[in-house]
């Protein structure tokens, strides 16, 4: 099943993230996000799978194994104007990704979220939207639940290549 959320507030999290997002644009004049991506594609340890449009690759400070984000190598800050071809491109990257899943982690559970700008004002020059999963292969215990900070006693690099490694064919 699906869910689409629309609330009269800004989560936290959501809020402090576009802040962040924000400041690192006007101390920089650079949007975080491609930043993030081009150093990605730089290193290459953590990028699982490639594609015309899109990156899929596992988070340096990953908040649990395997979690991975999927991101527009074009810098756009609402899902909403993604054009049908990178649609059918993300359509096809998802499913290889999701396939190595399920292979290479024998069908977990997870979650997924596309992260974008305010359907209000999709135009802020410093967000970038892209796909955030979750595979649910850990617990939320009682230090994250106290802290909001994530235990991840996987290296993200090994995650990656893992994956990479999945024939999912």
């Amino acid at each position: 099943h699906a869910q689409i959320i629309a609330l009269p507030i800004v989560p936290f999290e959501i809020r402090s993230r576009t802040e962040e997002a924000r400041r690192y644009f006007d101390d920089t004049a650079r949007c975080v996000f491609c930043h993030m991506l081009s150093d990605e594609l730089k290193v290459g340890t953590r990028v699982i799978a490639e594609s015309e449009h899109f990156v899929a690759f596992v988070l340096y400070a990953a908040f649990s194994p395997f979690h991975t984000w999927i991101v527009p190598r074009r810098h756009e800050p609402s899902f909403l104007r993604a054009t049908a071809h990178e649609m059918a491109d993300l359509g096809d990257l998802l499913h290889r990704v999701l396939r190595k899943l399920y292979v290479g982690l024998r069908d977990p559970d997870y979650n997924y979220a596309i992260r974008t700008a305010p359907l209000r004002d999709p135009g802020y020059d410093y967000l970038h939207w892209y796909i955030t999963l979750f595979p649910r292969i850990t617990h939320t215990a009682g230090f994250e639940m106290g802290s909001g900070m994530f235990i991840n006693s996987a290296m993200p690099e090994n995650s990656a290549a893992f994956l990479r490694s999945v024939s999912a064919e």
